[in-house]
């Protein structure tokens, strides 16, 4: 398998259910706006969207989209390792997660990452996401992970999201479960390997 990512972008999620699956892979790093792979490749002829994450299999397609990305690589570690088994009504609460990651948070997300974006709209969306880490932080009381004592794929999504509020100046300390559940996710090595591989953690 082969993973197309930017670093620091969503493709992180996948990148760290990779690494915590175990199973063989290779990095490809996108140029975003350019459009281009690091060996100036047209991206576009890989995934006409233009966004990561993309997943290359095996068989030579290509799978694009977040969300679906890591449910295939915990499907094809199995064993309910990194989600629950298909079918099952915990599968069902991951899913859950999931969307909610997505379509909630990550979207709110998005438009703070425009330049252009004015401080009225700014407002706006950080009070969104005030809401929604409100609802997470309050989710994982007493818990370790999303779905309890278990690490599964939405956590990997939930921290690339949390690792954003840094960047948009939004402070996790009102959220204390949330604030020690990104360290608890930090410090899984999986995790911590695919930070460094992607050029995120600060030397010391």
């Amino acid at each position: 398998m082969k993973l197309y990512y930017a670093p620091g972008a969503c493709s992180l999620s996948p990148h760290i259910a990779l690494s915590e699956s175990g199973l063989p892979f290779e990095l490809v790093k996108v140029d975003i706006r350019a459009k281009k792979t690091e060996n100036g490749d047209d991206y576009l002829q890989i995934n006409p969207k233009g966004s990561v994450p993309a997943l290359g299999l095996d068989d030579g397609s290509v799978l694009t989209e977040g969300p679906a990305i890591v449910q295939m690589i915990a499907d094809k570690v199995g064993g309910g390792k990194l989600a629950p088994e298909n079918g099952t009504p915990e599968r069902y609460r991951l899913q859950e997660w999931l969307n909610f990651i997505s379509t909630d948070l990550h979207k709110s997300f998005g438009p703070l990452f425009a330049p252009t974006l004015g401080d009225d709209a700014k407002a706006f969306f950080k009070d969104r996401i005030a809401k929604y880490l409100a609802y997470a932080d309050k989710q994982l009381a007493g818990k370790d992970y999303l779905m309890g004592s278990a690490f599964t794929v939405a956590d990997g999504y939930l921290f690339v999201i949390l690792n954003w509020c840094d960047r948009m100046k939004i402070d996790l300390a009102p959220y204390p479960n949330l604030s020690a559940y990104r360290a608890r996710v930090a410090a899984r090595p999986q995790v911590q390997k695919a930070l460094q591989s992607e050029g995120l953690l600060q030397k010391a």
